[in-house]
């Protein structure tokens, strides 16, 4: 099985490719720079190294790179610099997004590619019913406003639930929503939800970067993990220690 990761010098989407190498499967990255990656991940027999600037590709080019890929995963996002929130390009993740799915139909899969994309818990699933404070709704509001980086992760999972939606023959995805994000060195026990049991600004949990890669390699290469959240935004916690 071969994926295409975005994002993958980030510091979750490295720990996703390590993910899916201990699985055994093969996959290419899109990435500007060299110099964040382990050189376990650059030298590895199953990783290809494409060395662009995602959005810099032309259509072609990304069908081409998306072609023969069984997965696609995203773990973009912005950097934690007053540039990286309010410089271009603004909307990354959404643009990315629509353009690795309109390049998978262009390929026209016999069979439909998941899509995974990171999220984030302070983004609601407007698919379902799901509770949310008046107190929580202004701040969010208030993020969305000051924050462009939050109206673009909003706007990459309401592609993926409006324009690709739950039927679509080519692509199937799922949105993992992680709450406060730390570093671990090691995947422990955590929980998956369907929607947040906390409040993600005034409650929020924590969930551990290498947990998300694991749980966003198990949605990619097992198939009952995959076929319980297609379609849907599971939101990751560690599991509390006893």
């Amino acid at each position: 099985m071969t994926t295409l990761v975005v994002g993958a010098s980030g510091a979750t989407g490295r720990l996703l490719v390590e993910q899916l190498l201990k699985r055994g499967q093969t996959v290419k990255i899109i990435v500007r720079v060299l110099n964040t990656l382990p050189e376990t991940i650059k030298n590895h027999d199953n990783v290809s190294v494409i060395r662009a600037s995602v959005l810099d590709l032309s259509d072609a080019e990304m069908a081409q790179h998306v072609n023969g890929c069984e997965a696609v995963a995203s773990c973009l996002g912005h950097n934690i610099s007053f540039k990286g929130i309010y410089g271009h390009p603004r909307m990354l993740v959404t643009d990315t997004t629509r353009r690795l799915c309109n390049a998978i139909k262009a390929n026209k899969p016999e069979q439909p590619v998941r899509f995974v994309l990171m999220n984030t818990a302070g983004n609601s699933n407007r698919d379902i019913p799901e509770r949310i404070t008046f107190g929580q709704k202004c701040v969010i509001w208030l993020v969305r406003t000051l924050l462009p980086p939050h109206l673009d992760n909003e706007g990459a999972a309401d592609y993926l639930r409006r324009t690709i939606g739950q039927s679509d023959r080519t692509i199937e995805w799922a949105a993992v929503r992680p709450d406060n994000l730390i570093d671990e060195s090691e995947v422990t026990k955590y929980e998956v939800y369907s929607s947040p049991i906390r409040s993600a600004i005034f409650d929020a949990g924590i969930t551990s970067r290498i947990n998300v890669g694991h749980f966003m390699a198990d949605l990619i290469t097992d198939d009952d993990v995959w076929k319980k959240w297609k379609g849907q935004m599971p939101v990751i916690y560690n599991m509390a220690s006893s």
